[in-house]
């Protein structure tokens, strides 16, 4: 599902609501995501998941057309840990815990 399909989606379970104000709640949620995360912030939403940022340390890689070798610079990246709710629902009322 795309962002669009996900606002289509909105408007049709809510007729009442204008699409356009749907989009701009579905990109204000996002862009707070995202915001939060640029600031080094957890996110959490109860029943579906986590996210973080994890930041990869630099290290050096390698070339796969040349086999040279690389310095890959250090990076953040976004993690995400789906929630006890989602798992249980994904995988059918099983709790595969690890």
């Amino acid at each position: 599902m795309i962002k669009s399909e996900l606002i289509q989606r909105l408007a049709a379970a809510n007729p009442h609501l204008f699409q356009r104000d749907i989009e701009m709640i579905v990109n204000t949620v996002l862009d707070e995501i995202v915001d939060a995360l640029a600031e080094g912030n957890r996110v959490e939403l109860r029943g579906f998941g986590t996210f973080s940022v994890k930041n990869r340390p630099a290290r050096v890689g390698r070339n796969p057309r040349t086999g040279d070798k690389v310095s890959v610079a250090e990076k953040s990246v976004p993690f995400f840990k789906m929630g006890k709710e989602m798992r249980e629902r994904l995988n059918g009322g099983a709790d595969d815990e690890e």
